[in-house]
């Protein structure tokens, strides 16, 4: 962080749970952060709401319908509006910006974390399924970029926190945390009956719609799974996936002595955004503070890879590498969207997520093109085998 200057900061996705939660995190730190530009994909609303209150430089909006609605509301200002998704990578890449908090939900993320990585910018991650879908190549554009990659969701700032001052010392194991989701202790026969109500209902954290699905199937854990593995530089092995329900501790890193690291928190999540957006810095803040006394239970127990069966699919995909984790993260997102709109039941998407891996074209070594082809094909074959439910 220059000391002259605020860090200039892109939040691309300003309007979901990771954006908002960001923005009360630049109120805080307005002394070192500022808002440089702000996207949404769809919440033009809210969207104008955060411009009139930061004055970003730009603002961006995904969907062009709304463009014209976005630019009168902020005419009065001076602030450049913009619309789709190529105007979103551009904002990615803007030389002020030192840093792009990429929030943006699924695939979508992928292009401007991209644009962001070629320009040098510095990149506080939100977004896994960047790295599910193309891990290995944003590894690549990484080594040949000045980029770092500072992981925001809670587990990955856990593990990068715990390897902080350990870079002579090689990772033996990764443990990740899992609170389990609201349905842990279900039954298959009441798995079956999980409503969109039941499954939105997270018991622990405060998240967007389609990554409480994600908690619920527990793919999520499978997607940071995959992740990790991408992001430290581990072989898939070396992760376990640990269900902790108190989600206390965020997740752990062995070393060779035996020896554990862990981070600990109370489940905010604008922790681990203020240690992405300030590193190397740990700033002052009002976060609640964890009192061992109010919380003197810690349990953890193997997660039920039968019962989840979204979590075996991930560690499948994961296994063969390739391709397969892009399949899986676009028939993952067809799938929750039909849960979400009532037109598959919650064991369904486990169907219809398995189904699409097998029918689309394997790739060992995919360019971005083959990403971006197997992405389109795996939408299209989940999507017509939801039609057919």
């Amino acid at each position: 962080m220059r000391d002259f200057e605020k860090k200039q900061i892109a939040i691309l996705g300003s309007t979901g749970s990771i954006g908002t939660q960001a923005l009360d995190v630049v109120r805080e730190q307005s002394d070192i952060l500022e808002v440089y530009a702000l996207t949404a994909n769809n919440n033009v609303e809210l969207l104008i709401e955060q411009a009139r209150e930061f004055r970003p430089e730009m603002v961006a909006i995904a969907n062009e319908q709304k463009y014209s609605l976005l630019r009168d509301a902020l005419a009065d200002l001076p602030i450049k509006v913009w619309a789709g998704a190529d105007a979103i990578a551009q904002i990615a890449e803007a030389s002020p910006v030192d840093t792009v908090l990429t929030a943006m939900v699924g695939y979508s993320g992928l292009k401007p974390t991209v644009s962001a990585i070629k320009a040098g910018k510095d990149i506080a991650l939100a977004n896994k399924e960047t790295m599910v879908v193309a891990g290995e190549l944003i590894t690549a554009l990484l080594k040949d970029s000045r980029s770092r990659i500072y992981p925001v969701d809670s587990e990955h700032s856990a593990i990068f926190q715990c390897l902080v001052g350990e870079s002579a010392n090689p990772i033996e194991k990764i443990i990740l945390t899992a609170s389990g989701g609201p349905f842990r202790t279900f039954t298959k026969e009441q798995l079956a009956k999980v409503t969109k109500k039941d499954a939105l209902k997270h018991p622990n954290w405060t998240m967007g719609a389609k990554i409480t699905i994600d908690s619920a199937t527990m793919l999520n854990k499978g997607f940071e799974m995959i992740e990790a593995k991408w992001l430290f530089g581990t072989r898939f092995e070396q992760i376990q996936v640990l269900v902790h329900p108190q989600s206390i501790i965020h997740s752990m890193v062995q070393f060779a002595d035996s020896s554990i690291k862990a981070q600990l928190g109370l489940p905010d999540m604008r922790l681990p955004i203020l240690y992405a957006l300030a590193y190397p810095f740990r700033r002052a803040s009002k976060l609640e503070r964890l009192d061992f006394a109010k919380h003197p239970l810690l349990t953890f127990e193997e997660p039920d890879y039968d019962k989840f069966r979204n979590l075996a699919l991930a560690c499948e995909a994961a296994a063969k590498g390739g391709n397969m984790p892009c399949i899986l993260n676009a028939a993952n997102e067809a799938a929750v969207a039909a849960f979400l709109d009532d037109r598959i039941g919650f064991l369904q998407m486990s169907e219809v997520i398995e189904q699409t891996m097998q029918k689309v074209p394997f790739t060992a070594s995919p360019s971005l093109d083959d990403y971006v082809a197997a992405d389109a094909e795996a939408r299209i074959r989940a999507n017509e085998l939801i039609e057919k439910s």
